[in-house]
């Protein structure tokens, strides 16, 4: 089969072994989204020019101050700040202009015409997350392609450590319209035990780690346990806790 643009990364994904392959997709091409804004892209006009209209959020904004890049992140906030200050400046006077002629202000309180509403819609958008979103509906829709058309692809999906539940419920989502009625139902199948079998190994395991805390297993091996809280979690919400997927464990 031939290799494009979007097969490789999902292919890749598989080579690490994860409990869902999405998760370290998703992880990875988050990171590549913090250090792509932050890097050269800063001084791009048309990535400036988003970010000054969406700005990022409180996630991605902690990704953005844990690279140490203080110029770049500053650089963005600079200008996104400018541009929040300004539409700030349009939500006083128009609440001053309504105060002024005797009406209440923002009298109708309609969707999005309170002054609330339009202060929580300068902070309801991320050009991060905007950009992740993207990547990953395409990713989505590659892996069920390569699990259609690629038999070594499916193969590997198939002996994989899984998926996250979000994730299986994604893929099921964009399978709806690629498969046929029967491809659908095996590829429906086999996410779900994907997610249920291994859940269901993950809890044996995080059993076994509480069990290690009574003073008669000290002594017993630990077995999978030691990160059965992480898979878990992760496991049941995504990936949101532990090291990244796409790196190898911490000792």
């Amino acid at each position: 089969m031939k290799y494009q643009i979007d097969t490789i990364p999902v292919w890749e994904t598989l080579e690490y072994q994860g409990p869902c392959m999405l998760c370290t997709l998703q992880a990875k091409t988050e990171a590549g989204e913090i250090e792509r804004v932050l890097g050269a892209s800063v001084m791009e006009p048309d990535v400036r020019v988003r970010t000054n209209e969406s700005g990022i959020c409180n996630k991605h904004q902690q990704m953005m101050f844990a690279t140490q890049n203080r110029l770049g992140h500053a650089l963005l906030m600079d200008t996104h700040a400018m541009e929040v200050v300004g539409k700030l400046n349009k939500i006083k006077d128009q609440a001053r202009r309504m105060k002024d002629s005797g009406r209440e202000p923002f009298a109708a309180r309609s969707t999005r015409d309170s002054a609330a509403d339009k202060l929580r819609e300068l902070t309801s958008h991320c050009v991060v997350c905007e950009n992740l979103a993207s990547h990953m509906q395409r990713y989505l829709y590659t892996a069920v392609y390569l699990w259609k058309n690629d038999p070594k692809f499916k193969l590997q999906f198939t002996q994989s450590k899984g998926l996250c539940i979000p994730h299986a419920a994604d893929l099921l989502d964009a399978a709806e319209s690629q498969l046929n009625a029967k491809d659908r139902k095996e590829f429906t199948e086999l996410c779900l035990s994907l997610v249920t079998d291994h859940l269901a190994e993950d809890e044996k395991d995080l059993l076994w780690f509480t069990q290690k805390f009574d003073y008669r297993n000290q002594d017993k091996p630990w077995g999978n346990s030691k990160n059965a809280t992480e898979r878990t979690v992760n496991r049941l919400r995504g990936y949101c806790v532990g090291d990244a997927p796409y790196e190898k464990p911490k000792k």
